[in-house]
């Protein structure tokens, strides 16, 4: 199993959205970067729900529900969508200020490339912001 963070304005699709579909396709991903962390996904990851914009915090979890498969917007096959399912709110959402004063996370992809949407998250990390959030 591996561990993600995915971002999104909370104006555009926001955790009370996510709570609100049994699962949701994860789409509008056109960086290249963030795609490619997408094809590594699996069914059964985890994810972490990032509110971007104002917000810049950690608001809940996720599950992929679909792996990888074609984006149907796309008609040069060039992207893919995942499938992501709520499991849980965090009971102390985490903002990025605290997430930066934090040094064993100054490595991540949240932190050092902030434009990013779709972000692996390494175990120990992982574990520390599971915490924070109160969702361990």
């Amino acid at each position: 199993m591996a561990f993600w963070l995915v971002k999104s304005e909370p104006e555009d699709w926001s955790w009370q959205d996510q709570c609100g579909v049994e699962s949701e396709p994860w789409t509008g991903v056109r960086n290249h970067q963030a795609q490619n962390n997408m094809r590594a996904m699996a069914e059964g990851d985890l994810v972490l729900f990032y509110h971007s914009g104002k917000a810049r915090e950690i608001v809940g979890l996720c599950e992929v529900a679909k792996g990888p498969y074609p984006d149907p917007d796309d008609p040069n096959g060039k992207f893919c969508l995942v499938d992501l399912r709520a499991k849980a709110k965090a009971k102390t959402p985490i903002s990025l200020a605290n997430i930066k004063a934090i040094p064993d996370l100054s490595h991540l992809a949240l932190v050092r490339q902030p434009r990013l949407s779709v972000m692996p998250i390494d175990p120990e990390a992982w574990k520390v912001l599971t915490k924070l959030a109160g969702l361990d």
